[in-house]
């Protein structure tokens, strides 16, 4: 009798330690997007690219599971540091894959600081600050910034249109300020001038005061706005009759607003642009991402391709596999091997190869585009121009770069540097 229990206690012993060892085979990981607001079709495309990435590459690392947690955002600072502290406090995640709008990014990068134990994929935010200004040693992001994702535009508007004076109309926040640092520096510094920069809230539903208020003596007017913002302004730019060339951010000519519905995106034919990404790039890893995007959704729970923020949340969850198999998802010593393996690695992305700097932000291929009718009333993003190794000074040395100033309304000045 002495003998089976003492055997009972061992089997028992075992089989907790077994079920212990089991429950240590997770990797959990907190995933936030824009899936409220103004930016709620991008935080939905966003998830579609993360999915179709974990289709793709599958969630095991070595014998350990991952398991993806999500929490919703509004585009606000103070909604993502909300869900990113709830991931950690009540979901107890061990990486953070967050954020996706450019404020976001700022607060998140902060608060990363808090918790250097732990590791922080960016999804897709792209306001310069994160990583430029006292970057987060814990905090990674494959994806480039607003103003690496306007190189070329500015020449392309210059040198091959022949814009010379353009207006600008942007989301007043830190992603668009980054996107039009990028567009004038080029296009200032070859002689072009901005003559009026005009900014508005997120979320803005009445543009007539701003349409009133451009000038009517450009070549063309810029466009720094997403979601549904861009939506209301082209409804409302073609109701006020408005004929000027168009140039585009980055997410004012993606599949967010090319497959909304109604007639208001058809402005946008012709309209030229920079992004990190194009619709008819033929290259054979963008068509298998493309591919692998439409199979992994109906077409009506789906854009015809994916979006910025598909390939962004994409290419962020690739590399975080990749980096986790590469250390076969050893987390201890406050996850210091992910963490070097993060800082290293190259990713060949659907958009081109991504490799991080010292400051652990991505260096890449940027696009100039045109938008095109396919013939059959859906419109994409044509390739006009392939830019590879972008990096974050913008092929400016660092001094030069640094006495620029941060990106904000009036920075930079349009002018030469």
């Amino acid at each position: 009798m002495h003998m089976r229990r003492v055997g009972f206690a061992v089997v028992t012993a075992l089989l907790l330690s077994g079920t212990a060892a089991f429950a240590q085979e997770k990797i959990k990981v907190g995933v936030t997007a824009t899936l409220e607001g103004t930016y709620t079709v991008l935080g939905e495309d966003g998830m579609r690219g993360h999915v179709t990435a974990l289709n793709v590459l599958g969630k095991k690392v070595g014998d350990k599971e991952l398991e993806f947690v999500v929490a919703s955002t509004d585009a606000t600072p103070d909604s993502a540091v909300r869900a990113v502290r709830k991931l950690i406090e009540q979901d107890k995640v061990q990486i953070l894959l967050s954020p996706l709008s450019g404020d976001e990014g700022i607060a998140v990068k902060n608060f990363a600081k808090t918790h250097p134990e732990l590791t922080f994929v960016n999804a897709a935010s792209g306001a310069q600050e994160t990583t430029y200004v006292d970057p987060a040693p814990n905090f990674f992001r494959f994806n480039m910034d607003g103003a690496q994702w306007q190189v070329g535009l500015g020449k392309y508007a210059y040198e091959t249109k022949g814009y010379r004076k353009i207006a600008t109309v942007g989301e007043d926040y830190s992603f668009i300020y980054t996107q039009v640092f990028g567009l004038a520096l080029e296009f200032c510094g070859l002689g072009g001038k901005i003559s009026s920069r005009q900014w508005v809230p997120l979320g803005t539903k009445d543009f007539a005061s701003v349409i009133a208020a451009l000038p009517d003596d450009v070549d063309a007017i810029y466009l720094g706005l997403g979601g549904a913002d861009a939506v209301n302004f082209l409804n409302q730019y073609q109701q006020a009759g408005g004929k000027a060339h168009l140039m585009g951010g980055s997410i004012m000519i993606d599949q967010t607003i090319l497959s909304s519905k109604g007639n208001a995106k058809n402005a946008l034919i012709g309209t030229i642009a920079a992004s990190g990404q194009a619709d008819t790039w033929e290259d054979p890893r963008w068509q298998k991402f493309v591919k692998a995007y439409q199979d992994s959704f109906p077409p009506e729970k789906r854009f015809p391709s994916p979006s910025l923020l598909a390939t962004n949340y994409y290419g962020s969850t690739m590399a975080l596999i990749l980096a986790l198999r590469e250390v076969n998802g050893d987390l201890s010593d406050n996850q210091s091997k992910l963490k070097a393996a993060l800082a290293k690695i190259e990713i060949d992305a659907p958009n081109g190869k991504i490799k991080l700097d010292s400051n652990r932000q991505a260096i890449g291929t940027n696009f100039v585009t045109e938008v095109v009718d396919d013939g059959k009333g859906a419109l994409f993003s044509k390739v006009v121009k392939v830019i590879p190794d972008v990096n974050q000074t913008l092929g400016y040395d660092a001094a030069t770069f640094a006495k620029i100033g941060l990106p904000s309304r009036t920075v930079p000045e349009c002018k030469k540097y």
